[in-house]
């Protein structure tokens, strides 16, 4: 068991290098590129469109294939899409970028569920260890993510070229672990559909506030996350800083996960995602303070804590919601919110970076921080009010 996680861990790792250098570069790319400035985040936002668009459909190759050859899938995709973004670049396409990274998104919906593939190698009573263990293999991403992009950035005479083809050797040698990890076998396949409806597990508060709290903490992250290279570089700040600020980001929101599962499990998923949405907001306060590198540095790994406090208790609290024969629709259907809410947040910060500037776009990221806020009090009320009435 702890081959596989350590094994599953390297994956997730080589997932983030691959997501980190997008963000590095997607931006920059579209930005030169780009027929209009604003447009110049949509490389990256196609990368969680394609993300959200591919939901079902890697649902339904998870539960017809199985684990490994449904994740040795995606990493072939990766491996494709990669190639087609380095063409698109050497050609000067950005609609061929464009669409290179919306085919990308099925690598990212496919590789997002190897949290959840975690849970699943483990005994019932270490699942959030074993989440939060996989969580910190993007350590690994946010390490090679920001320098293989700064050292591949001028392989060839068109920028940021040899970094995709970089991240096709990526995609296989991920396809070479992943051939190693022993998943458990998926559950017999029935003539109907076992479990509860999805619209019934929906309706859960515990799914309902997993759901929320993942989509906005990864959502708020994202907003500002995207940006950042942009505004770094309005801010006449050279590559070679971006990239310290999205590494430090990366540590931050991957460096935690190897106790972030022993503090859920002593203090439980609500605290802890507390905890997440006061860095939220201590990030923030930080960014609107000014713009020099170590004002970028601060506030960027103060995020990527606050995003694993988030998404890490909110992964674990839906583990609650749903049985093992409703994992593929409950699953999908949270990274489709998820995805969904990047998409927003990714073509958000592109036009509010390039239109209203890095302090507006840090304002308007309060509101979906307080709404995060507000779910996550509903839902402490209710178990209060349960635990109560269990009592009497």
């Amino acid at each position: 068991m702890k081959r596989n996680l350590w094994l599953l861990a390297v994956c997730q790792g080589l997932f983030l290098t691959n997501n980190v250098t997008f963000i590095a570069i997607n931006g920059l790319v579209g930005l030169a590129l780009a027929p209009r400035g604003w447009m110049a985040t949509l490389p990256v936002m196609g990368y969680v469109v394609g993300g959200a668009l591919a939901t079902g459909l890697v649902a339904r190759t998870q539960q017809r294939f199985g684990r490994r050859h449904s994740f040795q899938i995606g990493l072939a995709v990766a491996l494709g899409s990669a190639l087609l973004c380095a063409q698109a670049a050497v050609w000067k396409d950005f609609w061929l970028l464009c669409f290179a990274t919306v085919v990308a998104g099925y690598y990212n919906a496919n590789a997002s569920l190897y949290r959840f593939a975690a849970a699943e190698l483990a005994a019932p009573d270490g699942r959030e260890k074993a989440v939060s263990l996989v969580m910190a293999g993007g350590l690994l991403g946010a390490v090679a993510g920001p320098n293989l992009a700064a050292v591949t950035r001028d392989w060839f005479p068109v920028p940021f070229a040899g970094a995709y083809l970089a991240l096709a050797a990526v995609a296989l040698l991920a396809m070479g672990l992943m051939h190693f990890i022993d998943f458990a076998a998926p559950p017999p396949k029935r003539t109907t559909t076992g479990g509860r409806s999805l619209a019934e597990i929906a309706r859960q508060p515990v799914f309902i506030v997993a759901a929320v709290s993942g989509a906005l903490g990864f959502g708020v992250m994202n907003l500002l996350m995207a940006a950042t290279p942009i505004a770094m570089q309005i801010c006449s700040l050279p590559f070679g800083d971006i990239a310290l600020v999205l590494e430090w980001h990366v540590i931050g929101m991957f460096a935690p996960g190897f106790f972030t599962g022993h503090l859920i499990r002593r203090f439980g998923a609500l605290p802890v995602m507390g905890v997440g949405l006061a860095l939220n907001l201590g990030c923030i306060a930080v960014a609107l303070s000014g713009v020099d590198l170590h004002q970028f540095l601060i506030a960027l790994f103060m995020l990527g804590v606050g995003w694993n406090f988030l998404f890490t208790g909110s992964t674990t609290l839906s583990l609650s919601a749903y049985t093992a024969e409703e994992k593929d629709r409950a699953q999908g259907a949270l990274n489709f919110c998820i995805f969904a809410t990047l998409a927003l947040s990714s073509f958000a910060s592109g036009v509010l970076v390039t239109t209203q500037g890095w302090r507006l776009l840090n304002f308007g990221s309060l509101v979906p921080v307080v709404l995060t806020g507000a779910a996550l009090l509903w839902l402490a009320r209710r178990q209060r009010s349960t635990a109560a009435a269990a009592t009497v």
